[in-house]
């Protein structure tokens, strides 16, 4: 297959939980003529992602298994892509992990490892295809942030989890405002609770009225709804968009 996608060349991470938001995302984009290169830690649902994308959509995609908190892994598996894919043009971190473990209970092994794969994994990521967007004078980067560090924490998850989107916030706010004059733009989207499995597992009706207390809408995200804002955040229309913040919430937090 060597036809190239319309829109551009994105990579996703976290893109083969199979009710995940990356999956969605790669579906969604893969229609839309988006070229894909899809990371995550397992590398056989990425292949047949990528190789379902290019049968029904007919655009170029790749898979390659990466550990996002590990520079050498990102380095690696990032270089797979750029074999056999275009430029990136734009670059979606959705790679993570939550964590319920309250406070007074939390300990630093678990600390250090959900700050390592959710704020150094998107340094990690960031830092390594920024010099090609920048050369090229294009780029569109955006950063999965959340609600429960707005509110301290959420239904779910607790400190540890809230801190590390704090510091995607502030690290994207930061890379935003030193690569405008190169023509990349950095933006957060901040969901509230979606049904995926970061959630602790299916969010079955049991579990469900806990979370819909919370909600003015009266009822879940979808990964369709988060996937279609960040589709027009890494489009050509979003140019003039950096270091914001996109809450997606069903009204769980106004302003």
């Amino acid at each position: 297959m060597t036809t190239t996608g319309d829109t551009g060349t994105v990579y996703i991470t976290g893109a083969a939980s199979e009710r995940g938001i990356g999956r969605k995302l790669a579906e969604r984009l893969g229609e839309s003529g988006w070229n894909l290169g899809l990371l995550d830690l397992a590398e056989g649902p990425l292949t047949e992602l990528a190789a379902s994308l290019v049968e029904r959509h007919g655009v170029l995609a790749a898979g390659a298994a990466v550990d996002v908190s590990d520079e050498q892994s990102v380095d690696t598996a990032i270089r797979r892509l750029e074999e056999e894919l275009p430029p990136a043009t734009a670059l979606v971190n959705i790679a993570g992990i939550s964590s319920p473990i309250p406070f007074l209970d939390l300990d630093l092994a678990t600390w250090e490892r959900v700050m390592r794969i959710n704020a150094t994994g998107t340094f990690l990521t960031t830092h390594r295809v920024m010099p090609g967007m920048v050369e090229r004078r294009y780029g569109r980067i955006v950063n999965l942030g959340s609600t429960a560090m707005q509110n301290g924490g959420g239904t779910y998850s607790k400190s540890s989890y809230a801190a590390s989107k704090g510091a995607v916030e502030a690290f994207s706010r930061a890379v935003a405002l030193e690569m405008a004059p190169h023509g990349v733009t950095v933006n957060v989207v901040a969901p509230a609770t979606i049904d995926t499995d970061i959630m602790g597992g299916r969010i079955t009706d049991d579990r469900k009225p806990a979370f819909l207390a919370q909600l003015p809408v009266g009822r879940l995200g979808t990964t369709g709804e988060v996937a279609a804002l960040i589709e027009f955040l890494i489009g050509q229309d979003a140019g003039y968009i950096t270091g914001a913040t996109y809450n997606i919430n069903g009204g769980i937090r106004i302003g």
